[in-house]
């Protein structure tokens, strides 16, 4: 197995210890002490702690290394948020920080019984702060802007020349990640079956990716809206310089406040942005917008039905850090709201998740080369950490299937799939 660290420290840092971080740690190893999935290796001060089962019967093993004891008091306090906090802050590595998320995944159940142990205040300031970020419109604008105007410079460092930000699909298990993004794009072109007569909704621009790649080789009309003023212009930038001004339109515009009717919609992976309680809203959009014979593709990543209204009710590392006002749709509501708010099918649907663990793989690989680069462009070290953090974090549960994704095609009562669809 491959394994990237961001952390080559080999000595823990000088820390009183309080009467807290005593207390914190035996609580920590209270939890660890449960573990009944995977060996976990825990090295601090020189002395070594083994949890979990037997090495040669186990399926995961990891090794942490801790640096500070202030560690402990962040776990104990924020669960899976506070390892997160203290990976940010150098308080713990790993040479595999993918296998530890992967270990924790499988004991699930166990994490989620500490995440409800944590201080009454500590779940409660969390659920406070991420309500605030609600994705009213100009919520949206807010929490959009929060992630994708950390500046184009910086996502294309790790991402592909198509700038896609989503999970890619490869045609073959060697094949590049640009490879595999425009395979992608092939295969959602080509369930949506586009024409040169179609025209073509997005919702999401992103770096404008799927756009040119509609108008480009299906020679289809594409008008795209994204909220993201500086995904905007460098969309603009890239349709200009291929020269597909008359093939695209793009929108700086909410969803919400779109009109119209079009032949075909595509959105990928802006669901996760779209909130919880703006489903019914989003679904009922989308179907006003198409066609009677229309069709809509969307790729998202969801969270399995069992989980999602545990999930609905907490807030992760990622809500926190990276996507604030991100929530995780399950199959199951996603199929409610079609047959409840529109008058669309569910005619097919493609599980890809195990083409987004590589393609987190490939985006952590490449982001770990370009960290000169980032650290150039003013970001610091806690920044660096917690990007890796959660490049790891979401690789680790896809590979657990924790999270999914999957490739959605709905139909409008008057669409006819052709027997050639692919």
């Amino acid at each position: 197995m491959n394994s990237v660290s961001m952390d080559n420290r080999k000595v823990s840092k000088n820390r009183t210890t309080t009467w807290f971080d005593n207390m914190a740690r035996k609580m920590v190893f209270t939890m660890l002490n449960k573990l009944e999935i995977g060996h976990l290796i825990l090295e601090e001060n020189g002395e070594t702690y083994v949890f979990g089962e037997a090495k040669e019967h186990a399926k995961y093993i990891a090794h942490i290394q801790i640096h500070d004891i202030h560690t402990y008091r962040d776990v104990f306090l924020n669960s899976s948020i506070g390892a997160g906090e203290a990976y940010m802050k150098g308080g713990w590595s790993s040479s595999d920080v993918v296998s530890v998320i992967r270990l924790m995944v499988a004991n699930l159940n166990l994490i989620n019984k500490m995440d409800a142990k944590r201080p009454i205040w500590s779940r409660i300031g969390a659920k406070i702060a991420h309500r605030l970020n609600a994705n009213t419109k100009d919520g949206s604008k807010d929490n959009i802007s929060a992630h994708y105007d950390l500046g184009n410079d910086f996502f294309s460092l790790f991402l592909d020349p198509t700038m896609m930000y989503s999970s890619a699909i490869y045609p073959q298990k060697e094949a590049s990640l640009e490879e595999a993004s425009v395979h992608k794009l092939d295969r959602i072109c080509q369930k949506l079956q586009l024409t040169k007569d179609d025209h073509l909704l997005e919702i999401g621009t992103g770096w404008g990716g799927m756009a040119i790649h509609a108008a480009k080789h299906y020679g289809c009309q594409v008008t795209t809206t994204t909220i993201s003023k500086e995904q905007y212009e460098f969309a603009k930038a890239r349709v200009e310089a291929e020269g597909l001004q008359d093939n695209i339109t793009l929108l700086l515009e909410d969803y919400r406040d779109l009109t119209g009717h079009y032949d075909k919609l595509v959105s990928i992976e802006m669901i996760e942005a779209v909130g919880h309680e703006y489903y019914d809203s989003y679904f009922t959009k989308c179907s006003a917008l198409l066609k009677p014979h229309g069709v809509m593709v969307i790729q998202a990543i969801t969270i399995a039905d069992q989980r999602y209204d545990y999930a609905r009710r907490s807030v992760d590392f990622i809500q926190r850090y990276i996507f604030p006002g991100g929530c995780l749709p399950s199959n199951q509501v996603i199929a409610q709201k079609i047959a409840s708010k529109t008058d669309m099918q569910i005619v097919g649907l493609e599980d890809i998740t195990e083409h987004y663990a590589k393609t987190l793989a490939d985006w952590r690989t490449r982001f770990h080369a370009a960290r000169h680069d980032v650290t150039e462009m003013g970001f610091d070290d806690v920044f660096c950490r917690m990007w890796d953090f959660y490049l790891a974090y979401c690789e680790g549960g896809f590979k657990e299937r924790a999270i999914s994704t999957g490739q959605f095609i709905f139909a409008k009562p008057d669409h006819r799939l052709s027997i050639e669809q692919k």
